[in-house]
C-alpha cells in the first residue's frame, strides 16, 4: 500500500554561502551610478563564437580569435576580429547606434545598413551580428524615468555549482518596464543580481512580445578604480539569430579619450557591397 501512495524525489539544496541584502533603491542606484561612470572602453579580447541551434539544425563552434573592442557613449562601437595565427582581419564592424558597417575581408564583402533591419544570412553568421546588440550587452544602461522606464524588484533563484554539486541560490531581479502609453507597457529588461556579491551577473533583453532578444552573462568582476566594476568575461546569447559570442578580457582601459577617427570605416575598393535597407513601407513612415 505504501509503495502505491508515496514516492520520494531529490531536493536541490540552497548553497551554503553568506547572502547579502539590498533594497530596490540600492540596486537601481548601483546600475545608474555604474552606467554614468562608464563613458568609454578600449579592450583586447579573446572571442569564442558558436552558431546554430534548433532553426539551423546543427551547432558550429568556431576557433577562438583575438579581437579589439572600442566603445564610446552614447552609442559608438567598433569591433575587430583577427584570423588565428596570421592575425589578418576576419571582420571589422562599426556603428553609430543607428547604422552600421561590416567589412569581411575573407569574403570581400562590405555590408551596411540600419541596426534595426533584420536580414539573416544562414551561410555567413557574421552578417547576422548587429553592433547595437553587442553595445547593449557590454554597457548596462541606466534606468531612466524620462524614457518612461519603471523598475520593479523581484526575488528569483539561479542554479550554481557548490563543491561539485548544483544547488539553488537566491537572486535579486530588477525588471525594467517601459510604458508606451496609458494602455500599453512591456518588460524591456531583466537585470539579475547575485546575492553573494550584489553585482549584476545577467541581463535579459526582450522585445514587445516577450521574446528574448539578448541573454548576457557577466563573470569575474574587477574593480577598475573609483568603485567602477567591470566583468572579465561577457557571454552574449542571441537566440533569435542563433549565435553566442563570449568575450574574455585580455587588456582593458576605461574612460580614456577615443577620437572620431577610430569609428571611421570606408569600403575598400573592389569589395562587394551589400546594403540592408528597411522595407519601402517602413522607410516612408
Amino acid at each position: 500500500m505504501s509503495g502505491c501512495l508515496f514516492r520520494s524525489r531529490k531536493v536541490e539544496h540552497t548553497a551554503a554561502v553568506q547572502l547579502k541584502t539590498a533594497t530596490q533603491a540600492e540596486l537601481v542606484d548601483y546600475i545608474n551610478v555604474q552606467a554614468r561612470q562608464l563613458q568609454t572602453m578600449q579592450a583586447t579580447v579573446d572571442i569564442d563564437t558558436t552558431v546554430g541551434g534548433e532553426k539551423k539544425g546543427k551547432v558550429i563552434d568556431y576557433q577562438q580569435i583575438r579581437g579589439y573592442v572600442l566603445l564610446r557613449k552614447p552609442a559608438m562601437l567598433r569591433m575587430i576580429g583577427l584570423v588565428p595565427i596570421v592575425r589578418n582581419r576576419a571582420f571589422d564592424m562599426v556603428s553609430d547606434g543607428q547604422t552600421f558597417k561590416l567589412w569581411i575581408p575573407p569574403k570581400n564583402r562590405f555590408v551596411e545598413g540600419r541596426n534595426d533591419v533584420e536580414s539573416l544570412n544562414p551561410k555567413n553568421a557574421l552578417e547576422n551580428i548587429r553592433p547595437q546588440a553587442i553595445y547593449e550587452a557590454l554597457m548596462i544602461r541606466e534606468i531612466d524615468p524620462q524614457q518612461n522606464e519603471l523598475a520593479v524588484k523581484d526575488n528569483g533563484v539561479e542554479t550554481v555549482t557548490d563543491k561539485g554539486h548544483k544547488v539553488q541560490q537566491p537572486t535579486y531581479e530588477i525588471d525594467v518596464i517601459v510604458r508606451k502609453d496609458e494602455h500599453h507597457a512591456f518588460l524591456l529588461r531583466k537585470i539579475v543580481f547575485s546575492r553573494t556579491d550584489l553585482l549584476p551577473h545577467r541581463q535579459i533583453v526582450y522585445d514587445e512580445d516577450g521574446n528574448v532578444l539578448t541573454d548576457a552573462h557577466y563573470e569575474g568582476y574587477k574593480d577598475q578604480g573609483n568603485g567602477l566594476n567591470f566583468p572579465a568575461q561577457i557571454e552574449i546569447k542571441r537566440p533569435q539569430e542563433e549565435y553566442d559570442i563570449t568575450m574574455t578580457i585580455v587588456k582593458l582601459e576605461l574612460n580614456q579619450p577615443i577620437g572620431d577617427d577610430k569609428f571611421h570605416l570606408e569600403r575598400p575598393a573592389g569589395a562587394e557591397i551589400v546594403r540592408l535597407d528597411p522595407p519601402r513601407a517602413q522607410a516612408s513612415r
